[in-house]
């Protein structure tokens, strides 16, 4: 007989969270079947998080930590725990407690309300952080939606409940260059949004830099927009171009007018080499997607799986 519900969370810095954490998805689990297993994935956390899981699977036989060689990064890591889970339902959450535990009880109900619904998914009421993040938050959705084929949902959490067949649909991408929330959109099925509150923890490990990074990776790890963006920038900017040398041509001609203006000619120079060195910038980040594909390297490497004997 199969697992009913297979909880997945990861640990970075997760220490002081993992105890509350554990005793609260328990609870909620117990409420909804006795058939379970919460998988802890260990991303390479600096702290003791690994050792804290270590102690509490000595008194429940239904933990499992996945130990990583290393930190991966947060969506290889759910990817690993993922792959690791055989329940029909798979429930995902980040152990810090920024996302209630309890919510997998209005999740489970939604799902079996909605027979057809195959994924809920919690959304944000109002995105956490202060002016600036939650404006460039909203920015970074709209750019990425006008860049990228498919709609984005705007402040989705890592809550979600999953069937068995949406996971198994998760996991046949290989992609090595990964943003899992993508990966949720472009499987399809019938996906609802909950609407939900994010607590604020006070710190995050997402700096302004890393998701500058991570918006970057995930524009060009799944979508070719830009690559015509910059096609129709060198046909715009050739037209203009014959536009103006067919001005000064036609000045010199009829009027016998002096080509001058060194300051202008030197500005336009470092215009052009700027946006030559950007549009050049754009494909070469494409050509290390290529790059980083072809080598096929796993995207994370299990070091130990760890249940009580």
């Amino acid at each position: 007989m199969g697992l009913k519900i297979s909880v997945v969370t990861t640990l970075y810095y997760s220490e002081g969270f993992v105890p509350e954490f554990y005793s609260r998805i328990k609870k909620a689990l117990s409420a909804i079947t006795g058939e379970y297993e919460i998988i802890f994935v260990n991303d390479g956390s600096p702290d003791a998080s690994a050792s804290v899981v270590l102690k509490l699977i000595e008194q429940d036989a239904r933990l499992v930590l996945v130990d990583l060689s290393r930190n991966f990064g947060h969506h290889q890591a759910i990817m690993a725990g993922l792959s690791s889970a055989k329940g029909d339902f798979i429930f995902l959450i980040d152990s810090d407690l920024e996302e209630d535990p309890e919510l997998l009880l209005s999740f489970w109900s939604v799902i079996h309300e909605n027979t057809d619904v195959d994924v809920v998914y919690g959304i944000q009421q109002k995105r956490k952080g202060g002016f600036f993040e939650r404006v460039s938050g909203q920015f970074f959705y709209k750019v990425l939606n006008l860049l990228t084929r498919f709609e984005y949902p705007a402040n989705t959490l890592t809550a979600r409940l999953m069937k068995r067949q949406y996971v198994d649909s998760v996991l046949d991408f290989k992609e090595k260059a990964l943003d899992i929330w993508v990966i949720f959109i472009l499987v399809g099925y019938n996906q609802k949004g909950i609407l939900t509150e994010k607590k604020n923890k006070g710190s995050s490990t997402y700096t302004l830099r890393r998701k500058i990074m991570i918006g970057i990776d995930t524009i060009t790890s799944f979508s070719h927009r830009p690559l015509y963006f910059i096609f129709a920038i060198g046909v715009l900017w050739s037209f203009l171009s014959i536009i103006n040398i067919s001005i000064i041509l036609f000045k010199k001609w009829m009027y016998g007018a002096e080509v001058e203006g060194w300051a202008s000619i030197m500005a336009s120079l470092w215009l052009i080499g700027g946006v030559i060195i950007f549009l050049i910038g754009i494909v070469s980040i494409y050509l290390s997607k290529m790059f980083l594909e072809i080598k096929n390297r796993p995207t994370t490497i299990i070091k130990n799986i760890y249940r009580k004997s």
